[in-house]
């Protein structure tokens, strides 16, 4: 377990930082997902950015959570990646 691991296990157990914690956990998955596939992939940021006209500091913004991608901008580097884009909605816990 890293010291950030250790450090939002720690924070979690606040109830109020839990809550804004879990709410942005959608987010997350997105930004978690974007990073992935890029790997999977073999890109850098900067071919990916070749590959979909999106400048690469955005491509960075994107995965260090920094920005609220459009499904547009999803499908085009889900493309660039040969990749499909996928969403799902699931009833609630």
């Amino acid at each position: 377990m890293t010291d950030f691991d250790k450090f939002v296990k720690q924070k979690l157990e606040n109830s109020e930082f839990a809550a804004e914690y879990d709410a942005l956990e959608p987010e997350f998955a997105i930004v978690k997902a974007m990073i992935e596939a890029r790997k999977k992939t073999g890109l850098t940021q900067k071919q990916l950015s070749e590959r979909t006209g999106i400048a690469q500091g955005d491509i960075s913004k994107l995965e260090n959570g920094n920005g609220n991608p459009s499904l547009k901008t999803l499908k085009r580097l889900a493309t660039a990646m040969d990749m499909t884009l996928m969403l799902a909605f699931s009833p609630t816990v």
